[in-house]
């Protein structure tokens, strides 16, 4: 009943930049927290960045300066802006919905989605 979708992955070279989009769809109320995680190959998935409804921020340290992320409430819709682009930020990168509030025959509350990812590919 709520779907996350992806989109904006791809190869790039060190030192170049990516904006991945994430759009939530279904008969959402409200999204608390959206969220970008990434996986690289072997490793644990972790979060690179989180953004709240009322627009506060947070990002992993490694990204700090060089991500940036965004939503649009209204079109529940979550960005990442990602610069300067390095070889370890190659990963599969997921959009994360916390704290999603839909209507079906009964208003559903607290529960957490996520995409299935995008390719994000850096080449040195």
């Amino acid at each position: 009943q709520v779907q996350l979708v992806e989109s904006g992955g791809g190869l790039v070279q060190a030192g170049g930049s990516l904006r991945l989009s994430c759009a939530a769809s279904g008969s959402i109320v409200s999204i608390n927290d959206m969220s970008w995680y990434r996986q690289a190959p072997g490793k644990q998935r972790e979060l690179v960045a989180t953004v709240t409804s009322g627009g506060r921020t947070n990002y992993a340290d490694s990204v700090k300066g060089r991500f940036t992320i965004s939503r649009d409430n209204a079109k529940n819709t979550v960005y990442l802006q990602m610069n300067s682009l390095k070889p370890e930020d190659t990963a599969v990168y997921y959009c994360n919905a916390n704290g999603v509030v839909y209507k079906a025959t009964i208003i559903y509350t607290g529960l957490n989605y996520w995409g299935q990812g995008t390719q994000v590919t850096v080449s040195s």
